[in-house]
């Protein structure tokens, strides 16, 4: 336990980062993890791109974030993925010393077939547990407002339950502004028996081009009221930051008030949204 914690004022919060592809990207992501460390968190993640396409990358920067004294998840995605390559990642990761994982089925780089021995997220999971045991803490994905790609809301609620009961621990969701989607999600989900801690992923605003961008491409909602107070900002960014930390932080608040069992931040690589979030909630 934190210090934070030990004194009662702290709130179980995680960080999401993707691997930088540039030296100078490096650079900006170590001064961004330094400040958010002041928030000790949990563990920070680092995403791997269509078809493991970052492996190296996402290694690489779970490894610095370790040696920083910090807990690190790596992504891990399966689609297009063999066994035997299975097998010797997570021998790397168990190496390097990592505990935990974000289990997810990934996207296939543009122009691949399907190939791969592994057709769902719920398949990777029971073989991360067959192979491992209980070595590693496994993250799975949810959505609140239902994958894009899922054949019906049922459907998509069918694969998370899946998930779960092939031995995840634990569920980190898509990012969403309507918390009645969380709330009714984790309902459903309970009903049917999956019963494990699913914690909010968030998203701060610091740009609305971005998040309409973001947003239609992975199905994640903006509700209408929010996406014309952006539209009426225009180019004014610091309109648009201003907002988008009074919603963001309004949601983090009614999360935490109804008992969620900690905060995943989307950073984009950035920390000062993240940082200013926390700050208001008092974390």
């Amino acid at each position: 336990m934190n210090a934070a914690n030990a004194q009662g004022t702290g709130f179980p919060v995680s960080f999401e980062f993707f691997p930088p592809k540039t030296p100078e990207g490096a650079d900006k992501l170590r001064v961004a993890r330094r400040q958010l460390y002041a928030l000790h968190p949990d563990f920070c993640s680092v995403t791997y791109g269509a078809g493991g396409s970052t492996q190296e990358g996402t290694f690489g920067t779970v490894r610095e974030i370790l040696s920083e004294g910090v807990g690190a998840a790596s992504h891990f995605s399966c689609i297009g993925a063999t066994r035997q390559s299975v097998r010797e990642q997570l021998a790397t990761l168990k190496a390097m010393g990592v505990k935990r994982l974000v289990a997810l089925r990934g996207d296939l780089p543009s122009g691949y077939g399907a190939g791969g021995e592994f057709q769902y997220a719920s398949d990777l999971v029971a073989f991360i547990r067959a192979e491992t045991g209980r070595d590693f803490h496994i993250e799975v994905a949810a959505y609140p407002e239902v994958h894009p790609q899922a054949k019906s809301p049922e459907a998509d609620l069918q694969a998370y339950v899946t998930k779960v009961r092939a031995g995840a621990d634990s569920a980190i969701t898509q990012y969403f502004y309507n918390g009645d989607a969380y709330f009714r999600f984790v309902e459903d989900a309970l009903q049917l028996g999956a019963d494990v801690p699913v914690v909010p992923g968030i998203m701060p605003i610091s740009s609305s081009t971005q998040l309409m961008r973001f947003s239609d491409a992975c199905g994640a909602e903006i509700p209408r009221w929010i996406r014309l107070r952006l539209q009426a900002f225009g180019d004014d960014t610091a309109s648009i930051k201003a907002f988008g930390l009074d919603v963001v932080t309004d949601l983090c608040d009614q999360l935490r008030s109804a008992g969620v069992p900690a905060l995943h931040f989307y950073t984009m690589n950035q920390s000062a949204a993240t940082l200013e979030i926390c700050r208001r909630l008092g974390i």
